[in-house]
């Protein structure tokens, strides 16, 4: 097995036990564009988990920043991910700003970002799978502004998803992702929330309005399908129905994303793929629809025109890191001090 080889099958390992929904859409993508995308995503879940499961997020971040770079110049650290995406990125012409704009996203987590409005919660999505979708647009070689506004619709309405689902699970962990004025409607705050979170009809009402507006953003989403290769549409229905699958299993659960998380089963996934395969071959004899055409959200206007530039090779100066080295060094004194104490208490 030559080097690209194993580095591929290492990506389609992390992404077969890390993504299971991606893995089973990603089976009916094209060959020409199914490996690059598993590409993409191992380096993306390589990222997610290097934030997710260290202790010092900040300074986590600042390192895939540097790996980023490392990749952009043609010189990759020795780990299957990063090879791979730095050969997507020479082959695909990536923009930088795109998986910067990834990355900002992680950095807004590790900074324990809350969202005041739907709007501030849009910004978010937009760079943690917006940014993504948009990659994979780049993959298929499509970067038409109409499509690409599409691609974001999705983005944003899978993340929306994702985190109603995740309410609970992301309370245990500190996080908060509700928008903070939909709280002070019901006469709550984040810290009595994460203090003691239950799910009230308050909590599942807004988890209701996240799955509504994922709703409404998958339907739009479709338009930009007719858009893309033939070949790539199958796929991309399949991403479209079975996380819109994960949102109508949280509206069967009540919208009670706290005492129990939604599932999908696999013969429900395979359910999804056979519709996707139906609707992508109706596209093919329907004229497209004029929704196509519709303004793209705000929140994602940067990355429809950051695809749009080709030979984009250069990062994006943004006082987010700055910002992001100054809590590292938090983290790190913080670290030095607990340790201080334990090694005075012993």
């Amino acid at each position: 097995m030559t080097c690209r080889e194993s580095d591929m099958e290492a990506c389609r390992e992390a992404i077969r036990h890390g993504s299971l929904s991606f893995h089973m859409a990603s089976r009916v993508l094209p060959a020409a564009v199914r490996d690059p995308s598993l590409a993409l995503y191992a380096f993306c879940r390589l990222a997610d988990d290097a934030v997710d499961l260290q202790q010092e997020k900040a300074a986590a971040v600042l390192r895939l920043q540097d790996r980023l770079e490392r990749i952009y110049d043609g010189r990759p650290d020795n780990a299957a991910p990063d090879r791979a995406f730095a050969r997507v990125v020479e082959e695909f012409d990536m923009p930088r700003a795109l998986p910067d704009a990834l990355l900002e996203g992680l950095a807004w987590d590790a900074m324990g970002r809350k969202y005041e409005t739907l709007s501030g919660l849009f910004d978010y999505s937009a760079r943690v799978a917006s940014a993504v979708g948009v990659m994979m647009c780049v993959l298929m070689r499509v970067r038409d502004p109409n499509a690409l506004a599409r691609a974001c619709d999705l983005g944003v309405a899978m993340q929306l998803t994702n985190i109603a689902r995740d309410i609970g699970e992301d309370a245990l962990e500190g996080r908060i992702y509700l928008p903070l004025e939909w709280l002070d409607e019901a006469g709550l705050s984040a810290d009595r929330f994460l203090a003691d979170p239950k799910p009230t009809k308050a909590i599942r009402q807004m988890t209701r309005r996240l799955v509504m507006q994922a709703n409404r953003l998958y339907m739009r989403s479709e338009a930009g399908v007719a858009a893309l290769p033939v070949s790539s549409r199958p796929g991309i229905y399949a991403a479209r129905f079975i996380y819109a699958g994960i949102g109508g299993q949280v509206q069967r659960g009540g919208y009670d994303s706290i005492s129990s998380r939604a599932h999908t089963s696999k013969p429900q996934k395979i359910g999804w793929l056979a519709i996707s395969a139906a609707r992508a071959a109706m596209t093919t004899v329907m004229p497209k629809s004029a929704v196509l055409y519709a303004k793209s959200l705000p929140e994602t206007e940067f990355l429809v025109q950051a695809a749009g530039r080709q030979n984009e090779r250069r990062s994006r100066s943004d006082a987010i890191f700055e910002a992001l080295s100054q809590v590292a060094q938090c983290e790190r004194e913080q670290r030095d001090a607990l340790n201080g104490a334990e090694g005075r208490l012993t």
